[in-house]
């Protein structure tokens, strides 16, 4: 039960989105539309007091609580980022917005961005592990909580993960931008053309 409401609750988060998208830039009204926007986090709060009050029930905690949990915790870390990015290539291509940035990073510009996305992962495992322990809390039994500090420990070594092989590499091994083309065949015509000319005949 718990894992069809996971699954309804992104459902109904791209639902939201994309009604409020829709009302904001084709029906042109700014307000309702960012109301509706505003009722997304109001999905990660139907889901979260469904996950406690299924645990208060003196159940065992299971593998979908922990999901649960991990869901919360990216969807409060990336869930703007997600509402950002819809939000530009909606205007762009209802409203006349700029266009999204789609430039490839390299170098230290690529490790920044590795380090900041990083850094919301860790928002994430933050507000995830804290749900995880709290639901141990509201069990009140280690053992039946036993899946609870399983998925704590799967979401750690997954930003592990994440630090090695993105912000460490990209910072340690730092990409490089290909090298720039030659100029075009005419150009070096016209810089030949350029090309100083006898002023005088010799005597």
């Amino acid at each position: 039960m718990l894992f069809g409401l996971i699954v309804a609750c992104e459902v109904a988060f791209w639902v939201l989105l994309g009604a409020g998208l829709a009302v904001r830039y084709l029906l042109r009204r700014r307000r309702l539309g960012g109301l509706l926007l505003l009722a997304v986090p109001l999905v990660d709060l139907v889901l979260l007091v469904a996950s406690v009050a299924d645990l208060r029930d003196g159940g065992r905690a299971e593998f979908t609580h922990g999901l649960a949990a991990a869901y919360l915790g990216f969807t409060v870390a990336f869930g703007h980022d997600m509402v950002r990015w819809a939000d530009v290539r909606f205007a762009h291509r209802y409203a006349g917005g700029p266009p999204p940035d789609r430039r490839k990073r390299y170098g230290r510009e690529r490790a920044r961005y590795e380090w900041r996305a990083w850094g919301k992962g860790m928002i994430g495992w933050a507000v995830a592990c804290g749900l995880l322990l709290a639901g141990v809390v509201v069990i009140g039994d280690l053992g039946r909580g036993a899946a609870l500090l399983e998925w704590a420990g799967r979401l750690t070594f997954a930003l592990v993960v994440w630090l090695v092989f993105w912000p460490l590499a990209c910072t340690v091994f730092p990409t490089r931008a290909p090298l720039d083309s030659r100029p075009p065949l005419d150009a070096r015509e016209s810089h030949h053309d350029r090309a100083p000319q006898s002023t005088g005949e010799q005597n």
